[in-house]
């Protein structure tokens, strides 16, 4: 009788050890989670991104490098490996790099606090730990964070952040306000605390090599203008006008979109910058994945402009919000050769 009682206490003793060694709360991971960005020295990682509209998907990659005290390193580029742009964030300021027309423009901005950016570790681990209560899910290979976002708009309302088992970062699902998925991340090969050289965060050596690298392919100014209509056309809108113009760089065309959620795209050929010297631009750093463009404006008398593929862009729009500009820039696909 004895034997059997001892064991009956061996066994409660043991479902208490059990239970105790049980899979982690929502508050335990969050805390775990934020030692571990207050401890992460450095991290390099690859992203897949693609971004759907309308049951179109495109898709781009980012090289992305981070060391304390907060520098940044994201290389964009096509699935080609082409077309390649980059932002940096060093102790001089905030920086994109444009090889191919040997340019490069520096930001007064406070990116990557000032939104959400889905890309970057440490700000899904701040829309996480600033979420005051976020869906959680525990898993065998790790957990889910379901949050709001930092973008101040319904059309990127959502997230879902899926973390491994270690909290590095697995996959984010960005949804609008329908829970339809607007954008997906996918992390691979996540390196935690490596040692990264000085030159990762160089103005001058990141435009060095990627100019090196962009000896192979065409300059911007021997490839073919064309004119590139987005697919992305928010509300009851339509093209209403294309006006065609001279630029010193050649052929230069306005589009004009008129209805509900009226804007105005300009396109014009490209020209390489004589010295590769920093100029200033207004605005944020505004990330369209295959390119990385300047937002300017507030609520919606918003502008935003990029180079890509040889042609410059300039989007403007009293009427859209700065995502949805954002979300019609990306869909600027659609081509007629000139």
């Amino acid at each position: 009788m004895k034997k059997w009682s001892a064991l009956w206490l061996f066994g409660i003793l043991m479902i208490a050890v059990l239970a105790g060694c049980g899979a982690k709360s929502k508050e335990d991971v969050m805390e775990d989670l934020g030692k571990k960005v207050d401890g992460m020295k450095s991290y390099q990682t690859e992203a897949t991104m693609t971004f759907q509209h309308n049951g179109k998907k495109q898709t781009y990659q980012a090289d992305i490098s981070y060391q304390q005290p907060g520098y940044y390193r994201v290389a964009l580029s096509d699935g080609k490996k082409e077309n390649q742009q980059m932002i940096l964030k060093n102790r001089e300021g905030v920086f994109v790099l444009t090889p191919e027309l040997n340019k490069s423009y520096r930001f007064e901005s406070d990116w990557p606090n000032n939104r959400s950016q889905a890309y970057l570790y440490h700000s899904l681990a701040k829309d996480i730990l600033n979420d005051p209560n976020p869906n959680f899910k525990a898993g065998e290979n790790g957990y889910v964070f379901d949050t709001k976002t930092n973008y101040n708009t319904t059309e990127l309302a959502n997230q879902s952040i899926s973390l491994k088992k270690d909290l590095t970062p697995s996959s984010v699902r960005i949804m609008d306000k329908d829970k339809n998925v607007v954008m997906t991340v996918t992390f691979k090969d996540f390196k935690v605390n490596p040692q990264l050289e000085k030159s990762t965060f160089d103005v001058k050596r990141n435009m060095t090599a990627a100019k090196i690298e962009e000896t192979e392919t065409a300059s911007a100014e021997k490839k073919s203008f064309q004119i590139k209509y987005p697919t992305a056309v928010i509300g009851k809108t339509k093209l209403s006008e294309i006006k065609p113009e001279e630029s010193r760089a050649g052929e230069k065309y306005i589009l004009k979109y008129s209805g509900e959620k009226p804007f105005t795209l300009i396109e014009s050929k490209s020209r390489t910058a004589s010295s590769s010297m920093p100029t200033f631009a207004t605005g944020d750093p505004a990330n369209l994945g295959f390119t990385i463009g300047s937002a300017n404006g507030s609520g919606n008398n918003q502008v935003l402009s990029w180079s890509h593929d040889g042609t410059d862009y300039y989007l403007a729009s009293n009427k859209l919000t700065r995502e949805e500009l954002m979300a019609v820039a990306r869909s600027v696909t659609a081509t007629v050769i000139k």
